[in-house]
């Protein structure tokens, strides 16, 4: 898996998107990371040191995978160059069919039988 800085990151993304446009899927997983192993965190802990967490950023199509950091800092930033690109690439989602209250409730109100039947059938006299 290749790790990237955020801008070369972006723009491999955005080539993910442009090839799979016709047929495929692109997949990004977001995760909590410190980027340190657990020994080392283990021995942080202990010495009394600050553990600086990031946010690991991995994006696959299937055939080629690329990933990168992103602290703190550079947080909104890459926020909003991410919202940007996706509301730019996600063309092909359906939207939302929504039903009108007005509507389902007017169907509700005459499938209901406001008269209501008896189980027992009446006996003939």
């Amino acid at each position: 898996m290749v790790r990237l800085q955020t801008d070369p990151f972006l723009s491999e993304l955005t080539n993910m998107f442009e090839r799979t446009t016709e047929h495929g899927s692109v997949w990004v997983t977001l995760k909590h990371s410190s980027d340190k192993s657990k020994v080392q965190r283990n021995k942080m802990n202990t010495a009394g040191k600050n553990i600086e967490f990031k946010c690991l950023i991995r994006a696959t199509d299937g055939k080629k995978n690329i990933s990168t950091m992103v602290g703190a800092k550079d947080h909104q930033r890459f926020q909003a160059s991410y919202a940007i690109l996706l509301k730019a690439r996600l063309t092909a989602l359906k939207k939302r069919e929504r039903k009108d209250k007005r509507k389902a409730a007017d169907s509700e109100k005459k499938t209901e039988n406001p008269k209501k039947k008896s189980a027992a059938p009446k006996a003939s006299t």
